[in-house]
């Protein structure tokens, strides 16, 4: 466990905003990341927006249906949370699903007979130049909220995206505050010689007073009620939109 929670550190590693350090994991006392389980999930319906595939089993996640092979994806994420991808589309038995093993903006393709279908009308919008964000249920914005977004040169890549895993730290003083909603997506301009991982998060923040600034490296940091709030009623799957 503490080798998967020091990994965390590692993927999310390209959040921060300040110099890059030298080493991005913690000491054994004290772990990164706990895995928060995810919220329900109901059968895909009329009432669900946007199409979620829990899955059940290992399975080949494929550039097209039936072509060539990108990587083998389990029940778990690489964090440890159950893996619920969000799905863009079908074709007669496959999934195309948006995938961290894809660079930004590139699909994959699954069986579908590996996932269990659900759906959620949850979704979260970005809107980098405004450094907002909303959580909406289908067309009503359930809150709005400040972020911090990536400094010039550092800028968060727009793009639709997904949560991937919804993660608590040890401790409010970590870089990520109380939790971080990891995404799908992956930073593509950071820092020449950065140590640490490209993934694209939501956090909290022990420096406040960044949220609303162009600060980090990629990643959105939040004020901690408010990321405590998107904790609570984002489950995992939810369409990410971030926007210019």
């Amino acid at each position: 466990m503490k080798a998967l929670l020091a990994a965390s550190v590692v993927l999310l590693a390209g959040c921060g905003g300040g110099t890059p350090v030298a080493s991005t994991t913690p000491p054994d006392d004290e772990p990164a990341f706990a895995v928060e389980r995810p919220a329900g999930h109901r059968p895909a319906g009329p009432q669900g927006r946007y199409t979620t595939a829990h899955m059940l089993r290992r399975t080949t996640l494929r550039t097209t249906p039936g072509g060539r092979p990108v990587a083998r994806i389990g029940r778990r994420t690489e964090f440890g949370s159950e893996r619920v991808l969000a799905v863009t589309g079908r074709r007669a038995g496959w999934l195309r699903v948006i995938v961290s093993e894809r660079a930004n903006g590139q699909h994959g393709w699954i069986r579908a007979r590996a996932a269990r279908l659900g759906a959620t009308d949850v979704s979260i919008t970005v809107d980098r130049s405004a450094r907002r964000g909303e959580l909406r249920r289908g067309d009503k914005v359930l809150r709005r909220f400040r972020l911090a977004v990536g400094r010039p040169g550092n800028e968060t890549p727009l793009g639709r995206y997904a949560v991937t895993d919804r993660l608590r730290t040890s401790s409010p003083d970590s870089p990520y505050g109380c939790c971080a909603l990891a995404l799908s997506g992956h930073q593509t301009k950071l820092v020449p010689g950065w140590p640490g991982g490209d993934r694209l998060a939501i956090h909290g923040t022990p420096n406040e007073e960044t949220v609303g600034a162009e600060a980090s490296l990629g990643c959105m940091r939040a004020y901690r009620a408010d990321i405590q709030a998107l904790m609570r009623r984002v489950p995992l799957g939810t369409p990410v939109f971030i926007r210019a």
